[in-house]
C-alpha cells in the first residue's frame, strides 16, 4: 500500500516538475543569464578554495582534498534543497491570493504540494556536475565502503533537515505571511557550512550542530566519508534529522488550524 502511495505521489511530482520546467523553457534568455551567473559564482568559489588550500596545504588539520570535499558536500545539500523545495519561495503569493484554499481542498497532501510543487530547472542542470565533483574529490579521501554508505545516508539526512527548515518556513508563512525573509535567513545561515564548522569557536560551533544544525547537514557527512564519525554518531545524526522533520510537520498541522481561509 505504501509503495502504491509513493508511486502515486511520484507521478504527481513528475507532472508538477514538467509544468515548472515548461515555464522556464519559454524563458530561454533568463535561463542563459541565471545559469551563467550560477556557474561564474561556483567557478570563483572553487578558485578561492583552490588558492586558499594551495597556499596553506589545507587548514584545521584537513588536507586540501578534504577541504574541497567539504565544499562539494555543502554545495550538493544547498543546490539539491533549492531544486526540490524552490516552491517555498512563491508560497506567500498563494496565501495572499487565496490559491492556498484550492490546494487545501484537493485530496493530495497539501504540504507535499506547497513544498515540492515547483522544482527548479536551473538547479537540476547544476546537480550532475556537483555529483561528478563529489566523486572526483571523494576519491582521494575514500577509505572504505562503509564510510561511503554513511556519507550517502547523511547527505540524504541533510536534505531531510533542509526539508524540515522549509516546512517551518511554510508554517510561519501561514501564520504571519513572512516567507521571503525567513528563506533568506535560512540561506545565509546555511552558507556558514561552506567550510567545516570546526573553524568556529564555542558556543557557535555547538549552535551549528544542535540548535541550527547546519553542521549535521554539511560537515558531518563529509567527516563520515573521511572516517571521523563513529556509527553511533551517524545514527544520532539520522535520529536528529527524522525527529526535526517530524516536529516540522506537526508545526505545519498546527499552523493550518490557525489558517483563516481567504473565502471566510
Amino acid at each position: 500500500m505504501k509503495e502504491i502511495r509513493f508511486i502515486y505521489y511520484f507521478k504527481i511530482w513528475l507532472v508538477m516538475a514538467k509544468n515548472s520546467f515548461l515555464g522556464w523553457i519559454f524563458k530561454r534568455g533568463a535561463i542563459a543569464i541565471f545559469l551563467t551567473g550560477k556557474l561564474i559564482r561556483y567557478f570563483f568559489y572553487f578558485l578561492f578554495l583552490y588558492f586558499l588550500t594551495n597556499q596553506t596545504q589545507g587548514f584545521l588539520g584537513y588536507t586540501k582534498d578534504q577541504i574541497l570535499f567539504f565544499a562539494v558536500s555543502y554545495l550538493f545539500v544547498d543546490v539539491a534543497g533549492q531544486f526540490f523545495f524552490r516552491n517555498v519561495y512563491t508560497f506567500r503569493q498563494l496565501v495572499i491570493s487565496g490559491d492556498l484554499d484550492l490546494i487545501l481542498s484537493k485530496p493530495t497532501n497539501s504540504l507535499f504540494r506547497v513544498l515540492m510543487g515547483g522544482p527548479d530547472l536551473l538547479d537540476l542542470i547544476t546537480i550532475p556536475p556537483i555529483i561528478f565533483l563529489i566523486f572526483y574529490f571523494g576519491t582521494p579521501v575514500f577509505s572504505n565502503f562503509a564510510n561511503v554508505f554513511y556519507y550517502s545516508a547523511l547527505l540524504l539526512n541533510g536534505l531531510i533537515i533542509s526539508a524540515a527548515f522549509h516546512i517551518f518556513v511554510l508554517a510561519f508563512g501561514v501564520i504571519t505571511l513572512e516567507v521571503d525573509n525567513l528563506v533568506m535567513i535560512y540561506r545565509d545561515i546555511l552558507s556558514m557550512g561552506r567550510f567545516p564548522i570546526d573553524i568556529y569557536k564555542e558556543p557557535i560551533k555547538s549552535l551549528l550542530l544542535v540548535f541550527v544544525p547546519i553542521g549535521i547537514m554539511t560537515t558531518v557527512p563529509a567527516k563520515a566519508m573521511i572516517g571521523l564519525v563513529s556509527p553511533v554518531g551517524v545514527l544520532s545524526a539520522l535520529i536528529f534529522g527524522v525527529s526535526l522533520f517530524t516536529l516540522s510537520t506537526k508545526f505545519w498541522q498546527l499552523a493550518l488550524k490557525k489558517y483563516t481561509s481567504a473565502s471566510s
